[in-house]
């Protein structure tokens, strides 16, 4: 059990980037009063929160229903991880954790950052959208460990919408050097582990 909530911790911490969401939320908000940062971080992390548990909960159905094997998930989320690990280690903003240059330009425009890119793609992204349907379906149907998944994903969402809260002041404490350091630590583990979900995507498949 400690085993399945240090992955899924670890996982979803490193795909959602809470203390780069953080750094994206200060510099959209610079100009909001104290009131509106609070109701646009609690509305951004409910949407992304709704957006995560609903491909945690009902992702494996629509795996069957497009006859996505098991060993092709692993192996295909592996790869998509690993992409994301690679660019945290190196420090580079990537499309799968965070808004890309035109996303934020459209986002400095727009009166309310919540939905978007707040929500999605900067907490429900692409990298962790395919984490929450990998960890449960490599879950294998046992209850428990769903239970473990997603009280992980809620914990990382209960620690973004802190950062979101505190973000004008972590930034000043933290600063980009030390996001940075925090960012290649994850991005080590992220890469282990997505290495490891393809080993057991191709061993599953039969192919060695």
């Amino acid at each position: 059990m400690l085993e399945t909530f240090i992955v899924s911790f670890t996982t979803f911490f490193a795909t959602i980037a809470p203390f780069d969401v953080a750094a994206m939320f200060a510099a959209l908000t610079s100009q909001a009063n104290v009131k509106s940062r609070y109701k646009i971080a609690l509305k951004a992390v409910l949407i992304s929160g709704g957006i995560l548990l609903s491909f945690a909960l009902f992702g494996n159905f629509v795996l069957h229903a497009l006859g996505i094997s098991l060993a092709a998930l692993k192996i295909a989320g592996g790869i998509l991880l690993l992409l994301i690990g690679i660019d945290m280690v190196f420090a580079r903003p990537s499309g799968g954790t965070s808004a890309t240059k035109e996303e934020v330009d459209e986002a400095i425009v727009s009166h309310d950052i919540s939905v978007f890119p707040l929500a999605t793609p900067l907490i429900a992204g692409p990298g962790s959208m395919g984490a929450a349907i990998l960890l449960m379906a490599n879950a294998n149907d046992h209850y428990l460990d769903e239970i473990i998944i997603i009280s992980a994903l809620i914990i990382v969402l209960l620690i973004t919408l802190a950062l979101l809260l505190l973000a004008t002041r972590l930034q000043q404490y933290i600063k980009v050097t030390g996001m940075n350091v925090i960012s290649r630590v994850m991005g080590v583990l992220l890469s282990a582990l997505a290495v490891q979900f393809m080993i057991d995507g191709i061993l599953q498949s039969g192919l060695i």
